[in-house]
């Protein structure tokens, strides 16, 4: 490892904050064309169909994150081949799932998702239409998983960049040309999405070409390791466990306040988007948590895994600081960006403190999972996520019906604070794991 800097944290960081911010883009892009057609069904299709493979998707999220860790700390120990068979095992098992994906669809999206979320007869076939040509892009997004933990894992995450912007730049053009230009509506947004994507993976596997030069024959030779293939299953089992906890909370977090009133549901979900967008903003630092810390994990140094974690911190500090003035100064106006509601704007103005606390109360814990994925200590992860959850429920249960929403998100912010404290009682395992560092005399 060179030097472990702020500015290198800084170089791995801010491609991702710059490449997380085209994000939303896309789907505000998509939403704007497809309106130009002047009917609420199609529109109602695109998203609903985007939301139904963002859930699909949202499952294999594993795919990048223990890619990232495994990659780094062969990173870090110089061990080229294994950093390789890593990117390998990932892209097979990302593969298998998206043509499984694609061989069970009618499951997925008649017999579950329209029974979950039931449409309109015209929104459902619009939906099935644009599902059944996003489909075929499942192996190549899943894929695109495993080479974006790669690149974060071996610390080149202006390639990603490069690929998002690549991504999401092409499939706005061609979704304006196929709707605006040919006038193949839904099914052209679909198109265009299928085609970014290919294209997309194409570009991915450029950026990672160095994984299939010569090393490829000694990587090909390790693919079966069995060490290698129980830390990458245990890993992305304990990864997707973590999620499916963290995610019910959330998904608690939306349906209690949905009892709550439609005013008030409408101004959360305002809240949320903004929070949503907190949290892509600080990705950046916690990517860089889980490069920087799994490199030191496969040198062995306990100096440079802690180097790392206090300069990842303080840069999240640092970032959550700064969002936390940005909203405080023009949380008001943003809002009234978001809704021309009067009785909403109204709302969500009386929760926006809760907003401006939250990147405070909420860095440690978003950091912290970079720290542990980039240390492939998972199983913490999972025991923290089912603990907090011991926390969270009576949180919920006791303060709603005392303060109603401010005391869901209440709830929401002690959850998320004992995140952080957890898995900050749960650092110093970490550097147990290693032992006596051999950079130290």
């Amino acid at each position: 490892m060179t030097d472990l800097t702020h500015a290198r944290v800084f170089r791995i960081a801010m491609p991702i904050v710059l490449s997380n911010a085209t994000i939303p883009l896309l789907g505000a892009v998509d939403t704007a064309v497809i309106g130009q057609l002047g009917q609420a069904a199609p529109i109602g299709a695109v998203g609903l169909g985007a939301v139904i493979l963002a859930t699909l998707y949202w499952i294999f999220g594993f795919l990048r994150m223990s890619t990232s860790g495994l990659s780094a700390q062969a990173h870090g120990a110089g061990d080229l081949p294994e950093r390789s068979a890593t990117l390998l095992r990932a892209l097979m098992v990302a593969v298998a799932m998206g043509l499984a994906m694609i061989a069970l669809q009618s499951l997925f999206f008649a017999a579950a998702a329209f029974r979950i979320a039931p449409a309109s007869p015209q929104v459902e076939d619009l939906t099935r239409a644009y599902l059944s040509i996003r489909i075929w892009g499942a192996p190549a997004t899943l894929a695109i998983y495993a080479l974006t933990g790669w690149l974060v894992g071996v610390e080149r995450t202006r390639g990603i960049l490069i690929l998002q912007i690549w991504q999401n730049g092409l499939n706005i053009v061609l979704s304006v040309w196929f709707v605006l230009g040919l006038g193949w509506g839904v099914p052209g947004v679909a198109a265009a999405t299928l085609i970014a994507e290919v294209t997309g993976l194409a570009l991915g596997l450029w950026l990672a070409r160095d994984a299939f030069g010569p090393v490829l024959k000694p990587a090909l030779a390790r693919l079966r390791n069995a060490a290698a293939l129980r830390a990458m299953f245990t890993a992305s089992r304990d990864i997707m466990l973590r999620s499916v906890i963290l995610q019910l909370s959330f998904t608690a977090f939306v349906f209690i306040g949905a009892r709550l009133g439609d005013t008030t549901l409408a101004a959360n979900q305002i809240l949320l988007q903004f929070l949503s967008i907190m949290a892509y903003a600080l990705d950046g630092f916690a990517f860089a948590a889980e490069s920087l810390v799994g490199q030191a994990i496969g040198q062995r140094s306990r100096k440079a895994l802690q180097q790392a974690a206090r300069l990842c911190m303080q840069w999240g500090y640092g970032g959550a600081l700064v969002l936390a003035l940005v909203f405080a100064v023009a949380g008001g106006p943003l809002i009234d960006v978001m809704t021309t509601a009067p009785d909403v704007r109204d709302t969500a103005r009386d929760y926006l403190p809760w907003l401006i606390a939250a990147p405070l109360i909420g860095a440690a814990c978003w950091i912290y999972d970079g720290i542990f994925i980039g240390a492939l200590m998972t199983g913490a992860m999972v025991r923290a996520a089912v603990q907090v959850s011991v926390i969270y429920v009576p949180a919920l249960l006791i303060l709603v019906p005392l303060w109603g929403n401010h005391g869901l998100w209440a709830a929401l912010m002690l959850m998320n604070l004992a995140r952080g404290l957890t898995l900050y009682r749960a650092f110093p395992s970490i550097q147990a794991r290693l032992g006596p560092d051999p950079h130290q005399a």
